[in-house]
């Protein structure tokens, strides 16, 4: 038994929907590990109820798991705002937010977040941002400006596979817009952040 086995048998068993949006998402989808899956999945819905958020603000939608985990969290009221911008993402993504039995407690928008998210005119409690990684700084910048003082943003894939330390690895657009996040965020007197090795690494933000 590996240690992530172990793990995955020691915590809040994942719903039955959830296992089967990840099959889902894994058999029909490309790039399929992008879906939070159990673990983080469980991790996201604790975070929610710890931080009892009112508006949560997503930023890449993917398949709709880790919107469906985070609105498990919400207590009554309280709703995910999710964007996917690819809006080929649609057809697959939709069925599952409207069929999940927390469908209510989430709004899926096709946009571009950047310029779309602060249209809505909310001031946000907590964001996730798992999209572009080209564009995590802008992105970043626009969450803060909508996000309440003592509000927490969770940014994903912080840690890249490894790549932001293996000096072997072509440092891709996608690598760089990490790297270049990482760094900003590390100098950035208005937030205190950590990250956490799970997964492809997940840093949790507060903004002071």
């Amino acid at each position: 038994m590996t240690i992530d086995e172990y793990i995955l048998q020691h915590i809040e068993p994942e719903p039955d929907y959830l296992y089967r949006l990840w099959r889902a998402t894994n058999i029909h989808l490309l790039h399929g590990r992008m879906a939070s899956g159990h673990l983080q999945g469980r991790l996201l819905k604790m975070l929610v109820q710890m931080i009892r958020p009112k508006n949560i603000l997503e930023v890449g939608t993917f398949s709709g798991y880790s919107a469906l985990c985070m609105a498990e969290g919400l207590e009554d009221g309280g709703k995910v705002y999710t964007f996917e911008i690819n809006d080929e993402q649609e057809d697959f993504t939709r069925p599952w937010i409207e069929g999940s039995p927390v469908s209510g407690k989430v709004e899926f928008i096709i946009g571009d977040a950047i310029t779309e998210a602060p249209k809505l005119g909310i001031m946000f409690d907590m964001a996730f941002v798992d999209g572009d990684k080209r564009t995590y700084q802008d992105t970043y910048e626009m969450v803060l400006s909508v996000l309440r003082p003592g509000g927490f943003i969770l940014a994903d894939n912080t840690l890249w596979d490894g790549h932001v330390v293996d000096p072997n690895y072509e440092k891709d657009q996608q690598t760089q817009g990490i790297e270049h996040f990482n760094d900003y965020i590390r100098n950035d007197a208005r937030v205190e952040q950590v990250i956490l090795p799970l997964r492809d690494g997940l840093t949790l933000i507060r903004k002071r």
